[in-house]
């Protein structure tokens, strides 16, 4: 059995938990929105439609903040058609997925649905075919108080209280030339700099996040970075980053190494900021805002839109069944995040029903957790405090995308209150059992409080409506502490997680 050795200490602290990294992301794409959160025929919809077991769910889940309403959707989308009396909205198309959106969920209902969720908005504006000026009247409408047009509107509407939204995305992958309205670097940055300033007339204390590139194989990658923060640095907070992962011709080992490729994003992000930095010789960081990340299949038939004449309002688009090796892939895709901790100030797993999600519904009818549901709960659930930098000895293994990848990857995670810690590892091998041995001895007086695995014998089994339960995070009793050495024994192709306590 092939051993790793991993070394844990309070010294290696990256920087803190941040919750914001715990985000999702519900665009108006496929079922995501209806029958996805708003289902009004669903036995426990509220006064809005809104399904109490998504909401539910998606509290299980923790997360913290949910990007909307896009995504492609938003560099199309007029926000005020989305208000007022719902039989009198307009129903438009959406090009970005060849779709017809009713309006019945619009502004007041989601964030009516994010206080229900007790999840923290994340609003996107629309840099594709408008500009600053519905920017400001989006602004308006949410977060002053009254004594205007817009904000008294809104509370004509029923929301006598402003929304006080603090998170702001100006547009969406708009070097992506699949993007309405897709621009340049130099007038996509040209823009977002005459958005923040004017955005912040209003408001000063937003967090504003200026789009980077949709993926590290756009050609524009890094140059991008560097035109618009170039044009943006002192208007915004953070750049935008996005990736998606998928096991391609049969490469597990690929895929099981996407972190790998997150870490290399990251980094290359991280450089350019900081080189605009140096060169505008400036105190101030730009750090990034991870806000679309998941496993997503885009080759399989579902991805494919509606096309011709077809535009049918919510159409079945992206609703990947994930199996236990993309669970594993998308947890080390949370230990990646959580180790750039000092960079990473916000990240959205894309997305949270029913679209490349961890939740499923049946309209009218049943609810699901996917596979990917469950370490994201757990990551959100048991990461506090401070992320501690973990230093992993252990043997690699080639693979065709990524070079050599770690057997292992992990991150720890330790609260300076009560000296509690967690351990996230990923084992990587395709058929054996991996025994890490864990130096804590810099943390006397631990105890195992804890140990789950998630694994299967079969790393294609995919959760369903008649059984999400068979292939859980079940309890791994090899983990032993003595002398301030842990062992544990991690299966082939797995998650898992350790929790240390006093």
């Amino acid at each position: 059995m092939t051993t790793v050795t991993l070394t844990i200490d309070p010294a290696f602290r990256v920087g803190p938990v941040r919750r914001r990294t715990f985000g999702a992301f519900v665009e108006h794409l496929g079922r995501c929105v209806y029958t996805g959160i708003h289902d009004p025929e669903h036995p426990s919809a509220d006064a809005d439609g809104f399904r109490g077991d998504v909401i539910a769910l998606t509290k299980e889940l923790g997360v913290s903040t949910v990007r909307y309403p896009g995504g492609n959707f938003v560099s199309g989308y007029r926000w005020e058609d989305g208000i007022g009396p719902r039989d009198q909205r307009p129903r438009r198309l959406d090009l970005a997925w060849h779709s017809t959106d009713p309006n019945l969920v619009g502004v007041d209902e989601f964030l009516r649905w994010s206080q229900a969720s007790g999840t923290e908005p994340m609003m996107a504006v629309n840099l594709g075919t408008r500009g600053v000026q519905e920017a400001l009247d989006l602004l308006e409408y949410c977060n002053v108080r009254g004594g205007t047009a817009l904000s008294d509107l809104r509370r004509a509407n029923g929301a006598p209280d402003p929304y006080d939204i603090r998170m702001w995305c100006l547009g969406n992958e708009m070097d992506g030339p699949w993007q309405i309205g897709h621009k340049t670097a130099h007038e996509y940055g040209r823009l977002a700099a005459e958005t923040a300033r004017a955005m912040r007339m209003i408001d000063p204390d937003l967090t504003l996040v200026a789009c980077g590139s949709s993926g590290v194989p756009i050609p524009t990658f890094g140059q991008w970075e560097q035109t618009v923060l170039s044009e943006t640095y002192e208007h915004v907070d953070l750049i935008s980053a996005h990736a998606y992962y998928a096991e391609e011709d049969g490469d597990l080992g690929s895929f099981l190494a996407s972190a790998v490729d997150m870490d290399h994003f990251i980094d290359s992000v991280t450089a350019v900021a900081d080189g605009v930095r140096a060169h505008k010789k400036v105190a101030k960081r730009i750090h990034i805002s991870f806000d679309e990340w998941n496993v997503w299949y885009q080759k399989r038939a579902e991805s494919v839109p509606p096309s011709g004449d077809d535009w049918p309002v919510a159409p079945v688009l992206l609703e990947d069944r994930y199996n236990v090796a993309d669970a594993v892939v998308v947890g080390n895709l949370l230990i990646s995040l959580l180790r750039h901790t000092d960079r990473v100030h916000s990240a959205s797993l894309a997305q949270l029903v029913n679209v490349i999600a961890p939740i499923m519904t049946e309209p009218g009818g049943r609810i699901w957790r996917q596979t990917t549901f469950h370490p994201f709960a757990q990551a959100s659930q048991h990461a506090v405090g401070d992320v501690l930098q973990v230093a992993i000895e252990a043997p690699t293994y080639e693979t065709a995308k990524h070079g050599d990848a770690p057997l292992v990857d992990a991150v720890a995670t330790r609260d300076p209150e009560t000296g509690a810690v967690a351990l996230f590892a990923v084992n990587r091998s395709l058929t054996e059992t991996v025994t890490l041995e864990v130096d804590t001895r810099s943390m006397p007086g631990l105890r195992v409080l804890g140990a789950t695995s998630l694994s299967n014998p079969d790393h294609t089994w995919s959760a369903t409506a008649d059984d999400d339960t068979s292939v859980l995070p079940r309890a791994n009793d090899t983990a032993a502490l003595d002398g301030g050495r842990l062992t544990v024994q991690v299966p082939p192709v797995s998650w898992n997680v350790v929790r240390l306590g006093a």
